[in-house]
């Protein structure tokens, strides 16, 4: 009973690590930049087809790939938000016509870049075999590629948490959260900080999509489902909330675990469940205010 019990709890934090990167750049594009961005899971498709393509073609071990996805998928939000939603958020009347605006223009990016990947990488199930060999922790048995994803994971929004709490643009982002209007006053370039967290995102998602090739294989259409995960995360952990997301990521990982030890076909099911009673019983999460 103990050996399952550890093996529930210690598979569920591993998968939360990598929810709760993923939900970090959701929080950053939403709660932030305020687009509600239905394409944020095919950054995480494209950032596991890079670190795909880098190994099996290059040879680039997937951990080192990692310092080229970030970069690459942050210039790809960077970019999108300057010509894309920056046009979209001015030319707006209100900000409930831009967060509608800008979630029609991502349902298009969405298309745009899952058939871009097609074309370049074909519509096939891919994977790779990266540190497959077995660990033993407490009678648990676990791949040794998940207990490194885990620990990159857990290392990246540790760093992140730190950036955003310490550096002079970290605490312009916070200011641009809790009121941009006033922070625009103040001095910060609010068209710039909202570009970078769109990219931050972006990044974050990069990052989470590398993690998740060493573990999964992976396909052009993998994108909507770790969407709606962030989604259910971010409004578990309070939107906005960069700390509520790391907590709401491991609560949702701990959930499908349990979910999966029973019924592994159901763990989807429990989180659009828990989505809906988060809704009705409170909207703003654990962290919300």
């Amino acid at each position: 009973m103990v050996k399952t019990v550890l093996d529930i709890v210690i598979a569920g934090l591993l998968m939360g690590g990598i929810y709760a990167i993923i939900a970090v750049g959701f929080s950053l594009q939403y709660g932030v930049a305020r687009v509600l961005n239905v394409a944020h899971g095919e950054f995480i498709m494209l950032g596991a087809f890079i670190t795909w393509t880098f190994y099996t073609i290059v040879g680039i071990n997937p951990l080192v790939s990692l310092v080229i996805v970030g970069p690459f998928t942050f210039i790809i939000g960077f970019l999108l938000h300057r010509i894309l939603f920056t046009r979209l958020r001015i030319s707006s009347p209100s900000p409930s016509d831009f967060e509608g605006n800008s979630m029609l223009a991502s349902f298009g990016l969405l298309y745009i870049i899952q058939n871009a990947a097609i074309l370049i990488w074909g519509a096939e199930v891919k994977g790779y075999s990266y540190l497959t060999s077995s660990v033993n922790i407490g009678g648990a048995v676990f791949a040794t590629n998940r207990l490194v994803t885990a620990l990159f994971a857990i290392g990246i929004g540790v760093a992140f948490y730190i950036f955003l709490a310490r550096a002079r643009i970290g605490k312009a982002i916070r200011a641009a959260a809790q009121d941009s209007t006033t922070a625009g006053l103040m001095g910060v370039h609010i068209n710039l900080v909202l570009a970078l967290c769109f990219g931050l995102g972006a990044m974050m998602a990069g990052f989470g999509g590398s993690l998740v090739s060493m573990m999964y294989s992976i396909q052009p259409a993998m994108g909507f489902q770790y969407t709606i995960i962030a989604i259910i995360v971010v409004v578990l952990g309070g939107l906005g909330s960069i700390p509520g997301s790391f907590i709401g990521g491991f609560i949702l990982g701990l959930v499908g675990s349990i979910v999966s030890y029973w019924q592994p076909a159901l763990s989807l099911v429990a989180y659009y469940v828990l989505f809906m009673l988060l809704l009705l019983i409170r909207p703003k999460g654990i962290m919300g205010k």
